[in-house]
């Protein structure tokens, strides 16, 4: 399963939407109504889940599930 997959599928269970609305240019605040308490608990998520760490200043340029995936994929083993 590759990152994308990877992170659909947890948004989809986090957020409690249908995995086939997400989309690379999905805007999870924007999109799906997401709000802060939300992304930390998707950071926390694809911390665990990923082993990376997120920084707190690195949070707020995750806007799209596309930011998300190039941010994990640039800092994953």
């Amino acid at each position: 399963m590759d990152t994308f997959e990877k992170i659909r599928a947890l948004l989809a269970e986090q957020l409690d939407i249908e995995p086939d609305r997400i989309t690379m240019d999905s805007d999870i605040l924007a999109d799906f109504e997401a709000d802060s308490l939300d992304m930390v608990d998707m950071v926390m998520t694809l911390e665990d889940e990923f082993g990376i760490e997120v920084p707190d200043d690195a949070i707020e340029n995750l806007h799209t599930v596309g930011d998300i995936v190039q941010f994990v994929d640039s800092h994953k083993d």
